[in-house]
């Protein structure tokens, strides 16, 4: 199934169950009307949800009415967690100009996990609201999972058992500012999806999908966001619950995605100006400005958007 969160001037906004080709919506009132509620008790709504959801892709729910992205706030506007953890070998080696032989120690040891800011996520087509140009305005693109409860030494395998749903995010980073201030904001995706929907696509933790990325309408990104991924999503949530529990409603991101294969392109543009500087010894990639415009998505193998689209613009404070 396919789950959203409306705007309705609260903090946690308003939880609609939407179509399978998101071309419909139904408040899922009378059910939860939050999705942390349903991430807290999910083997009760699930099911509840599921079966509206089955009556509104077949276009036999009463109530239904068209699916509007600009509405959405993020899935989960709020969560208890949100840690991501570069996932992908290739973005590291880059990054760190290093070859792979010689990558971080930790990074053969398991995923190098952060933790971000999670009290208040944007929407998919919020404006991207930054104080300065000068900070070196950067996106990272990538898939992230959001759980359900996850008990403390989980082994890879019972943490893939506690994902919940698939969304797709994009980390705003200041590259000139490093640290949590360079962290300032995430979007995530219209809609955050039950595994089953992607299919076959989805296979031992990674998503077999092609993630876009738009930026000033040239596309930049057309990377694979399962093949060049070094740790799965079930070893990302088991290495965040080694020394301690998980909770429902807890969001892990898998980093931008990255394949060793450079003519899929970037999913974020410090990787790219490292492949310039490394090749000429300068990039000449700019990082965003005002103005700017994003786009994000992961299409499945019908060529339909899985999860809708992030749409945003680069802006300075009104």
């Amino acid at each position: 199934m396919k789950l959203a969160t409306y705007k309705d001037a609260s903090r946690d906004g308003q939880l609609v169950v939407v179509s399978r080709d998101l071309s419909t919506a139904h408040y899922a009132t009378g059910i939860a009307s939050r999705l942390q509620q349903v991430l807290d008790d999910w083997r009760f709504m699930a099911p509840q949800l599921q079966g509206l959801y089955e009556l509104l892709s077949s276009g036999k729910a009463r109530h239904a009415f068209p699916f509007d992205p600009a509405r959405c706030m993020a899935p989960l506007p709020r969560a208890y967690q949100w840690a991501s953890a570069p996932a992908y070998a290739s973005h590291v080696e880059r990054l760190g100009n290093l070859p792979a032989a010689a990558l971080p120690a930790g990074l053969h040891a398991g995923p190098m996990l952060r933790q971000g800011g999670s009290d208040c996520f944007i929407g998919p087509c919020d404006d991207v609201v930054l104080a300065s140009e000068a900070f070196g305005i950067d996106f990272e693109a990538q898939i992230a999972v959001i759980t359900g409860d996850v008990p403390m030494g989980a082994s890879p395998e019972q943490a893939l058992d506690g994902i919940r749903l698939l969304t797709l995010a994009s980390d705003v980073c200041l590259r000139s500012l490093g640290g949590m201030l360079g962290r300032p904001m995430t979007a995530f995706g219209p809609v955050a999806v039950t595994p089953d929907e992607a299919g076959e696509a989805w296979r031992q933790g990674r998503l077999g999908l092609s993630l876009q990325t738009t930026w000033n309408g040239r596309k930049v990104g057309l990377c694979d966001a399962g093949a060049g991924m070094t740790f799965h999503f079930g070893q990302l949530v088991s290495q965040l619950c080694k020394t301690r529990p998980v909770g429902a409603g807890s969001i892990v991101g898998a980093g931008p995605a990255s394949h060793p294969d450079w003519s899929q392109g970037y999913s974020c543009i410090a990787e790219k100006r490292a492949v310039e500087t490394a090749d000429t010894g300068k990039p000449k990639t700019r990082f965003m400005k005002f103005g700017d415009t994003l786009r994000i998505e992961v299409k499945g193998k019908n060529g339909q958007p899985l999860f809708g689209a992030i749409e945003q613009e680069i802006t300075p404070p009104a």
